[in-house]
């Protein structure tokens, strides 16, 4: 099978020698061989498994996203996906990257509400005028 991963940034990985494939989705684990029917599924955040004859096994951990099934090609669209060979480390790398994204949402987050605050206080003044 033919596995390409997508994220918002570009093509995470592409690979055309991909055995099987093995997805989390909301009711549970999903395997993918080469000879599956064409399908689609909406993805939970957890960890995809694809083994290819060059690699072995690869353990990508994505964040909520959709796999397509289309003949002997495979597409999974994720928001955030990270790559890695052993589990421990993947572990690892997931707790930092999402530790750092949250620390950099709850800081857009107190921006965008200053900047609403602020809006509504010019606004209220406006119309008190």
């Amino acid at each position: 099978m033919e596995l390409k991963v997508l994220v918002p940034y570009g093509v995470m990985t592409a690979k055309a020698d991909v055995i099987r494939l093995v997805v989390e989705t909301r009711g549970g684990s999903y395997g993918f061989w080469p000879d599956r029917l064409d399908c689609g599924a909406a993805l939970a955040a957890g960890i995809l498994m694809y083994e290819s004859r060059a690699e072995g096994v690869v353990y990508i951990a994505i964040d909520e996203g959709v796999v397509v099934k289309t003949g002997r090609s495979v597409f999974v669209s994720a928001r955030n996906a990270i790559r890695g060979k052993e589990l421990g480390k993947l572990r690892e790398a997931v707790e930092h990257e999402f530790v750092d994204l949250e620390e950099r949402e709850k800081n857009v987050r107190a921006v965008l509400s200053k900047l609403e605050s602020g809006f509504i206080r010019n606004f209220q003044e406006l119309i008190n005028k």
